[in-house]
């Protein structure tokens, strides 16, 4: 099972907000930018900040997938 951060991008595209104005509202570094952009795993401080300045809660912006060899994973999933 993996992160994925596609409830993210889905919610900035909604506000038509970039992610240069995320970064800039939430006070994250560029380089945790890049760490979500390639999926990669990031602290919770990250995610909260990311939160606060969306005004949202973590399952708003991250969820679960399955991966091939995972409990109950289903080709095309």
């Amino acid at each position: 099972m993996r992160i994925s951060y596609r409830p993210l991008w889905i919610k900035l595209a909604e506000r038509e907000m970039t992610k240069k104005q995320l970064r800039e509202a939430s006070g994250i570094s560029t380089a945790s930018l890049a760490k979500l952009g390639k999926g990669e795993n990031i602290t919770t401080d990250v995610l909260m900040k990311i939160c606060e300045a969306l005004n949202c809660n973590i399952n708003e912006i991250v969820e679960t997938v399955l991966e091939p060899g995972d409990e109950g994973y289903k080709d095309g999933e």
